[in-house]
């Protein structure tokens, strides 16, 4: 054995104490499977004071950028958010260490220029736990799916956002009640925008996208929609039609093979699909690719411990490389495909429609859609009084040519109201 290897950590939140407990419990397993000790030297806290249960607080400091410049062999960062974390992440790496990080909003934003940096100066940059917490899925698609073609992924990617549909969906109730509950069960900040807004599944996206169609994506490049206006009448409509809602963070290959469209927005799924039965806090990323057919990865996507076991085992995988004298696999953005506007995806919608309850109507709705070259799957029709409901379903066509019909029956007399939109996803699993 020689030296022990130095870790230096950023952040002492509830991800920051659990990868200080983790290590320090681990330590003999660790080191017998790195073949050298971990020894860490500092954590980087706002207030060194503040009591925490389980680390040394000999170890703490406020000197964040001190601690980022120390030359450790591994720099982890669970800060979160882009300032200061990008400046201590550019230190680290211009002062030799090898970077592990959970910061997805980071990465969206400025992973290219990170890995740019870390590889000019021969270190690693690992970030297994900046999606879906503990669930083994971004070393997969970069590595294990490094000999096949991605076409499609379909992912929950944040727990917050599952947990309120899928009590939505059991309980009947409306948003805002399950949202109370969430924040009083610790599921939600306090400020939920970046969960129901989509924000931080956007964030997943770009990342998911970047590594599974080489390409450089940021959160920038992804159309988003939160899931606020997802209603009760939504949930049960679509209980009735044999589906669920989920927030979905959606990236696939264009027909071409030239382009790439990231999404994130709600959706229904069938009851068949297995993303479907993924409920509470739990997060999944289906997988469909050319050779291995169609993957999913399940587990839990946030916490402290199940995230730190992510921080872990990229810890372990970037002090194997320190040892060795070597690095994990650089960046690959050699497609540089187009990121096209989802305009051009292909999708399905379902329509719920209040109508006028008289002859024609049916026919001139039916006309519309043919207008916008648009098809009609399946329709049901309910009278209430002198209107009716009116739940369609459309066969897959582009989203432009959906919204244009959407937009063609909103003007219509005969359609007094368009009570619901949502696009359908993962009929054909």
């Amino acid at each position: 054995m020689s030296s022990p290897l130095t870790v230096a950590l950023l952040g002492g939140g509830t991800v920051g104490a659990s990868v200080a407990q983790l290590i320090s419990e681990s330590a003999d397993d660790l080191t017998a499977r790195i073949g050298r000790e971990l020894k860490l030297t500092g954590i980087a806290v706002r207030d060194a004071s503040k009591p925490r249960p389980g680390v040394d607080s000999k170890l703490l400091t406020e000197d964040a950028a001190g601690l980022a410049a120390s030359g450790a062999d591994i720099v982890i960062e669970v800060i979160g958010g882009i300032e200061p974390a990008k400046t201590l992440i550019e230190s680290a790496i211009a002062n030799g260490s090898s970077i592990v990080t959970a910061n997805k909003a980071l990465l969206a934003a400025h992973g290219a220029h990170l890995h740019k940096l870390a590889e000019e100066a021969g270190v690693d940059l690992y970030y297994e736990a900046a999606v879906a917490g503990a669930i083994p899925l971004l070393r997969p698609l970069r590595e294990s799916l490094a000999g096949d073609k991605v076409t499609k992924i379909l992912g929950i990617v944040n727990g917050t956002t599952n947990f309120i549909l899928s009590k939505m969906y059991n309980d009947g109730a409306d948003y805002s009640v399950v949202l109370k509950e969430a924040q009083d069960l610790g599921y939600a900040e306090a400020d939920p925008t970046a969960d129901v807004e989509g924000f931080d599944s956007a964030a997943k996206a770009a990342i998911l996208a970047g590594l599974a169609f080489h390409t450089n994506v940021t959160s920038d490049d992804v159309y988003r929609e939160g899931m606020t206006k997802v209603t009760a009448d939504d949930i049960a409509a679509a209980k009735s039609l044999g589906y669920v809602i989920k927030l979905l963070a959606i990236a696939e290959l264009t027909d071409d093979d030239k382009g790439v469209i990231v999404r994130v927005h709600p959706a229904m799924i069938p009851v068949t699909h297995p993303l479907a039965s993924v409920r509470d806090a739990f997060n999944a990323v289906f997988v469909e690719a050319d050779a291995a057919g169609q993957v999913m990865f399940y587990g839990r996507g946030a916490g402290g411990a199940p995230t730190a076991s992510s921080v872990v085992g990229d810890v372990v995988a970037a002090a194997r490389h320190r040892i060795t004298g070597s690095v994990g696999p650089a960046q690959s953005i050699y497609a540089d495909l187009e990121v096209r506007p989802i305009g051009e995806a292909k999708t399905s919608y379902y329509l719920n429609l209040k109508v006028s309850d008289e002859s024609g109507v049916l026919a001139a709705i039916s006309n519309e859609f043919a207008k916008h070259d648009v098809s009609i799957q399946a329709v049901r029709q309910d009278g209430e009084g002198d209107a009716a409901s009116l739940i369609i379903r459309t066969h897959e066509a582009p989203e432009s040519r959906l919204r244009a019909t959407v937009e063609a029956l909103e003007n219509m007399t005969a359609v007094r109201e368009v009570l619901g939109v949502m696009r359908v996803e993962g009929a054909g699993a």
